[in-house]
């Protein structure tokens, strides 16, 4: 059984894949580069933008005709200002089977085809690449289009509960900490990101049970505050 805030393991993280569908769900603009040309594309409608590329298998023998080379960029940046904001950088990799300009105009069209290659997640613990097939097979988080909302929300109105959770943290914070901040959530848990005088380490508090859908976190982030009140570890932080 799980305890109430443990510390996440790998089996309590999202897949690269999920993490990847995740960022796409929740951009709100994205870089496309195409022949070495690049222009940004912003006010995304809030949906998937693979929605409106329809990706296809690498096809043998597709190597003799030209085909433009594509790469969409897109950064996953905090929501909250923690030091370091640059969460993830996600890149997709591939070749244009039809043109893109629909996609950056946002004319309305159906959508432009790709020779999908490779997706490219970079986070600080390093790079991850994903394939097409478990691209698919990937759903994004349920809290990736409401997340910003909800931890700015916890900060702003609630930040003595952000405290509150320092309670959790195993092994407790050492005094060096100047201030901890929401980071992240997802459907495993919150990240806590703890700044010290020389640099900052992230703390995943994991809940009882992942998410289903965004309607069930009220009740698990309120089993982590429940939690963090039994605890008789204090915070450490300065007043």
């Amino acid at each position: 059984m799980r305890l109430f805030g443990a510390p996440a393991t790998p089996a309590d993280r999202p897949t690269d894949a999920e993490r990847i569908r995740s960022i796409l769900t929740a951009a709100h603009s994205m870089t496309v580069v195409t022949d070495g040309l690049r222009s940004e594309v912003r006010h995304l409608d809030g949906s998937d933008p693979m929605g409106r590329l329809h990706l296809h298998p690498v096809e043998p023998g597709g190597g003799s005709e030209y085909r433009p080379s594509i790469r969409l960029e897109f950064t996953d940046i905090a929501p909250t200002p923690v030091r370091d904001r640059v969460r993830a950088r996600v890149t997709v990799l591939g070749r244009l089977l039809s043109p893109y300009s629909d996609l950056a105009e946002g004319s309305g069209a159906d959508s432009t085809c790709m020779e999908f290659d490779r997706a490219v997640l970079e986070t600080p613990e390093g790079l991850a690449h994903v394939g097409l097939e478990e691209l698919d097979a990937a759903c994004p988080d349920p809290l990736s289009p409401y997340e910003a909302g909800m931890l700015t929300h916890l900060l702003d109105d609630h930040h003595d509960l952000v405290t509150l959770l320092l309670r959790l943290v195993r092994p407790q914070p050492a005094a060096a900490v100047l201030r901890a901040l929401p980071v992240a959530m997802d459907r495993y848990g919150i990240t806590l990101r703890l700044e010290e005088r020389r640099g900052h380490r992230d703390v995943r508090l994991a809940f009882p049970s992942p998410l289903d859908d965004v309607e069930q976190a009220g009740t698990q982030i309120q089993a982590l505050f429940s939690a963090a009140r039994r605890s008789s570890h204090r915070n450490t932080l300065p007043a």
